[in-house]
């Protein structure tokens, strides 16, 4: 009988890395995140109805930034329009919890994918007709975000009540992969409408139908997840739990970060792309590798565990790559930069998701996805703003540094916790010696 293998000492890197909040996890659990599509029927047919969805999304996102770019010639025109969509989060987010806690989220959820229908239809039918202007767009982003708003809690509460607790960290992923195959995707659909000469309109119109499609299978489909327990909570629940759990507060606030990290690919994208000699269509294409790279990473082996030390490493190379973005000397190196800020996206989302669903834990789900949804989606009608404004004023690159700096203060807090640690391991090892010479 075969003695069984003495297990070896974590060598130097694996012992940084577990320092770092690395942590591995055994071979069963490398496994891709697409493997909860096969395992769970109901969660499947959510996801086909959420890329659908999605899809159309941002065809009308893409259309909508290149339109106000050619309409007004400005950065801070996008940034505008940007900041209309993105503003309802930030003030609204918390009845959104409210109401996907009272009606259900896959009730709630239906209710948004009809009013951003009409919506869409309505842009649609204003550009046919050669009415669109700016404000037309503003308009109709700030209706969009209303929904949106509503929309974002409600995912969340039907991901959670769809899988088990230890799918939730896949199903995040995947609930981020549907929102950037249509972000990798459709823009090149828009690149290729600016191309052509086919009317922006048409991709309101496909987005009106991509509404119509979710709502309907919303509509049909009988979801045998858990129970959704309709009950009533309070507006400020999600902020108190917040600030009484520092972890959940540093968190949100990573959140935070991302979304205005990865901000200037979207507003400054247009002018970036006008620098490096290529149409404002073409930024479609940053905005594509930014979804690509979300796609791509999405196909890699799970080998950590979610931890908050993960999502500063995703978040600091999310920075980086965004600094890279705005410095590149040609198109192609910045679609490389934007393509690796996709990636680093999706293990920051996905990680600290998972991390605040498991902190907040069922009873609070729906409160904490709420302020989730302020600190996502909120934060970013500043950093379109703040785009906006000092992009015109001092230019994309340092734009593209300024806002890619919160990103890096979670990595930076660790390494300096982490050395201090480290002298003061060394320190009591030198007064050891000394003690025992």
């Amino acid at each position: 009988m075969l003695a069984p293998p003495i297990p070896r000492a974590p060598g130097p890197l694996a012992s940084v890395a577990a320092r770092f909040g690395i942590l591995r996890v055994d071979d069963r659990g490398r496994r891709t995140p697409w493997h909860v599509l096969r395992d769970n029927r109901d969660f499947r047919l959510y996801f086909i109805g959420s890329v659908t969805s999605d899809f159309g999304t941002w065809l009308q996102n893409t259309a909508q930034v290149v339109l106000a770019y050619q309409l007004a010639h400005s950065v801070l025109a996008v940034g505008l329009v940007t900041f209309a969509q993105f503003t309802s989060p930030l003030l609204l987010g918390p009845w959104a919890g409210v109401a996907a806690d009272k009606f259900g989220g896959r009730r709630t959820l239906l209710g948004t994918q009809v009013v951003s229908a009409v919506t869409a239809a309505t842009l649609a039918g204003l550009d046919f007709g050669g009415l669109l202007n700016v404000w037309f767009l503003v308009t109709g982003a700030i209706v969009t975000g209303l929904a949106f708003t509503f929309a974002l809690p409600a995912r969340n509460v039907t991901v959670q009540r769809l899988v088990r607790p230890e799918k939730l960290k896949a199903a995040f992923a995947m609930d981020s992969v549907s929102y950037n195959l249509g972000r990798a995707v459709a823009p090149l659909c828009t690149i290729a409408m600016g191309l052509t000469g086919v009317s922006f309109a048409w991709a309101f119109t496909a987005n009106a139908v991509s509404f119509v499609a979710f709502g309907v299978i919303l509509w049909l489909s009988r979801m045998r997840g858990a129970a959704e327990p309709l009950q009533r909570s309070r507006v400020r629940d999600g902020f108190l739990i917040a600030l009484h759990d520092p972890r959940i507060l540093i968190l949100l606030l990573m959140v935070a970060a991302v979304t205005v990290a990865d901000d200037p690919i979207l507003v400054l994208g247009p002018a970036i792309a006008r620098q490096l000699h290529a149409s404002a269509a073409s930024s479609g294409w940053f905005i594509a590798a930014l979804g690509g790279g979300t796609v791509l990473v999405s196909f890699r082996r799970s080998k950590h565990r979610p931890t908050v030390r993960l999502a500063a490493i995703a978040l600091a190379a999310l920075a980086l790559f965004m600094i890279l973005f705005t410095h590149a000397p040609t198109m192609w190196i910045a679609v490389l930069a934007a393509l690796g800020a996709g990636g680093s996206c999706l293990i920051a989302n996905s990680v600290t998701r998972a991390v605040l669903a498991e902190r907040a834990g069922s009873d609070n789900s729906a409160a904490i996805m709420a302020v989730w949804a302020i600190a996502w989606a909120g934060s970013k009608p500043f950093a379109a703003l703040l785009d906006g404004a000092l992009g015109s004023w001092i230019g994309p690159q340092w734009t593209g540094v300024i806002l890619a700096t919160p990103a890096l203060v979670p990595i930076t807090v660790i390494v300096v916790l982490l050395a201090r640690d480290l002298l003061q391991q060394s320190f009591r090892g030198i007064r050891q010696v000394g003690v025992g010479g």
